[in-house]
């Protein structure tokens, strides 16, 4: 019995197909960027703390790119390109800024645009301690807002003031009380020149400074490598913003800007 050497046409259509299917793989597979792959296979991992959360429709609509996780149903965080980028690792200043776990912090404190709640003139940088906000008033009925970590009971300030001037990459220099206070800081004391500016440092990668009257109030609004306090009372009368934020931030707000803290 006598056997053809060519192919069949069903063989050959099989054939055809597999060599397609590998080289579309292949295609895939050399094209695929490892960063991209890390990120769009990252593990998600619920947080209790976001159960029922109310999702801020003014959030949405910033979103860029496709969302997965509803914080209202599951506790999982969103995720968004948008998010992934504003909050990914910084080189700045000849420091690296790592990268934030932005989806372990609450939504609402992510950084948008939003609507003016209060009508200050265009440049106003206005705190809102009560619910962690800082918001910069754009014009044209909008603000940017960033969440902000602000100081325990007993050190905060409020009033207002303006920037008196703005550091990028500053020294840290406890005043005498802190010092008095924690005597292990005496190493970075006024006297002692401060602690060098990096990635250690208390006041981050950015700090503006609070003035009063022609008065510093001791009082900053700075950067912080400590993510996990953005929303909470936790520092000494200061008001700490992400590193990423406050390099926003500084970068929108003009020398002498207006300040109210409420």
């Amino acid at each position: 019995m006598a056997f053809s050497s060519s192919p069949s046409r069903r063989q050959f259509l099989g054939m055809s197909g597999l060599a397609v299917a590998s080289a579309a793989l292949a295609g895939c597979t050399s094209s695929m960027n490892t960063d991209r792959f890390r990120q769009e296979t990252a593990p998600y991992f619920r947080n209790p703390d976001m159960d029922g959360q109310y999702r801020d429709p003014r959030l949405m609509s910033t979103l860029e790119g496709p969302v997965s996780g509803d914080p209202m149903e599951s506790g999982l965080p969103m995720q968004s390109a948008y998010y992934a980028d504003i909050y990914g690792p910084v080189e700045d200043g000849g420091f690296s800024v790592p990268a934030i776990p932005y989806q372990q912090i609450d939504p609402k404190y992510y950084r948008q645009e939003v609507a003016d709640p209060f009508g200050e003139r265009p440049g106003t940088i206005i705190v809102d301690t009560a619910d962690r906000f800082l918001y910069l008033i754009q014009g044209n009925g909008s603000a940017m807002r960033y969440g902000v970590g602000i100081g325990r009971e007993g050190f905060a300030w409020s009033g207002r003031g303006v920037i008196q001037w703005k550091q990028e990459w500053p020294r840290w220099k406890p005043p005498n009380e802190m010092v008095a206070r924690q005597p292990q800081l005496a190493e970075y004391s006024i006297e002692n020149g401060g602690m060098a500016p990096g990635l250690k440092n208390p006041l981050g990668a950015r700090a503006l400074y609070i003035f009063k009257d022609g008065q510093d109030t001791l009082y900053r609004l700075h950067g912080t490598p400590e993510w996990q306090s953005i929303g909470k009372a936790t520092s000494s009368g200061c008001v700490r913003l992400i590193n990423q934020d406050v390099i926003d931030l500084y970068g929108r707000v003009r020398a002498k800007a207006p300040i109210l803290v409420v």
